[in-house]
This record gives C-alpha cells, sequence and structure tokens, in this order.
C-alpha cells in the first residue's frame, strides 16, 4: 500500500481516507488500483458494516493527476481503452460493494472525482465544497463516470453539466440530488456518525438487499419481470433467518440479535 489511501477500522466501520492533499487527492493508475482493493477486500469482510470514503486537505478530489495525465497524452487507443478500463472496474467494484458506503465530502470535488461520491451510496458534503464535471474544457467527456454520476443527479442536471462544465456549490449539489446532505464543516463527522449509526442498527442482511434493490430496479421499465423479481425478493427476505428475527423481534417488543452482538 503507497502513502495515497489510509484504511481504519473501528467498531464495525472501515474508513478509506485519500491522503495526497498536496495534489488535492487526484488520482491515477496506482491509487485507481489501491481503490479497487480497498472496496473489494472491506466488502467481504464479516466485521464491517459500512465503510467510509473521506480525504484530507483542501479538496475531496479533483480527478486524475497532471503526472498521469501526461503519461496518457501519449497512448495509443488501445492503452487508452486498457486505462479507462480500469477506472471504470473500480468504480464498478465501489458501486456495488456488498457493504453502504457513505462520501464524507470535505472539500471540492472535480471531474473523476465526482464519479468517487456518485459511486458510493450516500453523500454528506460541506457546505463550502465546490462541484463540477470539467472534461468538456479540455476537450473530454465525463465517460466512465457517467453511468454513476447521471444516476446521482438525474439526467436534465447532466445535461447542464456535463455540456457546460460549470462550477456549482453544495447548496446546488443537494438540490439537484446529486449529495443529501450539506453541513457546516464542523458538523460533518457528526452527520456521518448519524447515517453510520442507521445503518449499523438495521439488519446487515437487509442492507445488502436493499442496496441491490435500488440498483435493480432504477431506472427500469414496471415490467412484469421486474414485479415478479420484487415479489421473489420480499419472499426470500421475509423467510431468511434475520428477516425472521426482525419481525419476531418487533411484534415481541424486543431488540434484534444483531444489536446485541
Amino acid at each position: 500500500m503507497s502513502n495515497a489511501l489510509r484504511i481504519e477500522t473501528q467498531a464495525q466501520v472501515a474508513r478509506i481516507t485519500l491522503c495526497r492533499p498536496e495534489i488535492r487527492n487526484a488520482f491515477n493508475d496506482e491509487v485507481i488500483a489501491e481503490l479497487s482493493e480497498a472496496f473489494q477486500s472491506l466488502g467481504q469482510r464479516d466485521d464491517v458494516r459500512a465503510v467510509v470514503l473521506a480525504a484530507e486537505g483542501p479538496a475531496f478530489c479533483a480527478g486524475a493527476d497532471l503526472n498521469w495525465m501526461r503519461r496518457m497524452a501519449d497512448y495509443t487507443r488501445e492503452e487508452n481503452l486498457a486505462d479507462a478500463a480500469k477506472l471504470a472496474e473500480m468504480l464498478r467494484v465501489m458501486y456495488e460493494c456488498p457493504k453502504p458506503t457513505i462520501a464524507a465530502v470535505q472539500g471540492d470535488v472535480y471531474a473523476g472525482g465526482m464519479g468517487l461520491v456518485a459511486a458510493c451510496d450516500l453523500a454528506v458534503s460541506v457546505d463550502s465544497a465546490n462541484y463540477c464535471l470539467s472534461e468538456v474544457k479540455l476537450g473530454l467527456i465525463p465517460a466512465t463516470i457517467s453511468p454513476y454520476v447521471i444516476r446521482a443527479m438525474g439526467a436534465r442536471a447532466a445535461h447542464r453539466y456535463f455540456l457546460t462544465a460549470e462550477r456549482f456549490n453544495a447548496a446546488e449539489a443537494h438540490r439537484i440530488g446529486f449529495v443529501h446532505e450539506v453541513v457546516a464543516a464542523d458538523a460533518l463527522d457528526a452527520k456521518v456518525d448519524e447515517m453510520l449509526k442507521a445503518l449499523t442498527s438495521a439488519s446487515p442482511n437487509a442492507v445488502r438487499a436493499c442496496k441491490r434493490l435500488v440498483q435493480d430496479v432504477a431506472e427500469q421499465a414496471i415490467s412484469a419481470s421486474l414485479i415478479e423479481a420484487t415479489v421473489a425478493g420480499i419472499a426470500d427476505i421475509r423467510a431468511s433467518d434475520e428477516g425472521r428475527e426482525g419481525v419476531q423481534s418487533f411484534l415481541q417488543k424486543r431488540k434484534p440479535n444483531w444489536l446485541l452482538a
């Protein structure tokens, strides 16, 4: 592991911190590989119930780092395909991490950094953070991050901010649904902890299944097959050990066993 990431686990919560503030936590191929590995491994750990992605310094993430961009400038199309595939795989691993994920945004988010926030399930932002999809200014497009960013902000907002590369503030990020909460800088940790408490007090199995449910149902036509899948989903969870325990504990007015562990 390089000095680009710090990973800490405490009280069933893993925290991945981007710690290259001197270059605004911009990422390169090495950081992409490390983030992929971190989310992959933490997602499989029984002692981890939630994952927080945080950063140090004035920026959360400024996208690709300049040295990496300089190297990419001379790549062939085949090399560019291989390179972009690694970024796409990292975003997929983050998005599909079986554990719920929270982006704790303490500073500015630009370009590829928008993909990191969008790939997390929840996002909390300080009120001073600015956001920007700056790719068109460089003659590029936010292609690899687009599946996640468009899901997070919606197509209508994406039409504007993909095309104009305008910078927008945290209040606007909240208005369009890109982040869930906006707080003062000194309240960021408390708000993240509040969300973590909600996540870790729920049934682990149900939280995992709900994450998949949103991913499976979002943007889908309400077809017979989708309805059939949702019927099977509730039947499966009701019949599961945690499903039975959750309902029984509710009816018996006691705490479920996952809170007693």
